[in-house]
């Protein structure tokens, strides 16, 4: 099984450029992996090094009514890409097994497109928390499962949705769409102020809920390994999506430990069942 996915791999980087969907040409950031590549490259570099630099002598920004109105605009845009998912595929035919991409010029699959898109291009938005953390000097939450999640996302899913929008590939997408919605709920709360830090009693949970999604994720990707004849266009992105599902289930996991068992990165006030992340 794992020299399978080996050849799919070495297949996959040397494909011919009429492997493209040609539904995404003159898309912007499509053109190739390079433009993602290099964004990528350059947010890593800030939250990592020169961002912490340049506020090493700064007092830090003051963001509570950005923040507020970034993390609910986010909330609108998981609702609405939520919505888009179910009514492309995920509510309106798709079996939640062996579910194969669209590729024809049909309204639904178009939309399918649209949607994959706009998701691809949310985890561009999404970088802004870490350079929210690097403005207001809260370094501590720049770990390496923050940084890693919000940089491997954007480039895993150029070529997701360059080579296959939509199909069994989307369901994580479907599933991360609706725990941000909770996620940044919380976030944006949390940024309303002291005053509504009582509503913040449930982060403990918010946590839990990320840990059923790569749970979900996993398992329902890991049909693949009892399907026996699943003609899905791209086997080797159910083995990237499987790869990444039990990966942060396991840094989950170990952030769960070590935040709530062991108690060593929780904020000041959350023992009270309050947090002063955002």
């Amino acid at each position: 099984l794992f020299s399978k996915y080996c050849r799919h791999l070495i297949f996959f980087f040397f494909l011919p450029p009429s492997s493209l969907d040609p539904r995404l040409e003159g898309w912007p950031l499509m053109s190739s992996p390079f433009p993602t590549t290099f964004i990528i490259g350059t947010y890593v570099y800030f939250v990592t090094s020169l961002g912490p630099k340049l506020m090493e002598n700064k007092k830090p920004f003051e963001l509570r009514q950005i923040m507020t109105f970034y993390n609910f605009s986010v909330v609108a845009l998981s609702l609405y890409m939520t919505y888009e998912f179910l009514m492309s595929g995920w509510a309106t035919g798709y079996s939640f097994r062996c579910d194969i991409v669209d590729y024809s010029r049909s309204p639904t699959a178009l939309r399918m497109v649209r949607t994959c898109w706009l998701y691809f291009f949310s985890k561009f938005i999404e970088l802004l928390d870490t350079i929210f953390f690097v403005l207001r000097k809260k370094n501590n939450q720049v770990t390496f499962l923050h940084v890693f999640h919000h940089s491997i996302m954007p480039w895993t899913w150029w070529f997701g949705v360059k080579f296959a929008a939509g199909g069994l590939g989307t369901f994580h997408a479907l599933l991360n769409c609706i725990v941000h919605v909770v996620m940044y709920t919380y976030y944006g709360i949390c940024s309303l102020g002291p005053a509504y830090h009582k509503y913040l009693w449930w982060k403990k949970y918010m946590t839990t809920i990320q840990l059923v999604q790569f749970i979900m994720i996993t398992v329902h990707i890991g049909q693949i390994y009892i399907m026996d004849d699943c003609p899905y266009q791209y086997p080797i992105f159910m083995f990237i999506i499987w790869l990444y599902g039990s990966m942060f289930l396991v840094l989950f996991l170990h952030f769960w430990y070590h935040a709530y068992t062991k108690g060593q990165r929780l904020p000041k006030m959350a023992r009270n069942g309050i947090s002063k992340d955002q």
